[in-house]
């Protein structure tokens, strides 16, 4: 994977993790979600965003 490889995928998670929050912003103000479960969510989505980014930095070539 090079830099600009990593680059194009870091915005797309970027936009897909935006637009996955936005989402549970909906369902939560219209009552579908509750604040914990909220929470929950967007923890676990934090976690794996870190771990991806993880493995896309080892994965680049120098």
């Amino acid at each position: 994977m090079t830099q600009s490889q990593r680059l194009k995928y870091s915005i797309l998670i970027s936009l897909v993790v935006l637009g996955t929050m936005l989402g549970l912003s909906y369902l939560q103000n219209h009552g579908v979600i509750s604040e914990k479960t909220f929470q929950y969510i967007a923890i676990a989505v934090a976690v794996i965003v870190v771990v991806i980014n993880g493995v896309m930095r080892r994965k680049v070539k120098p």
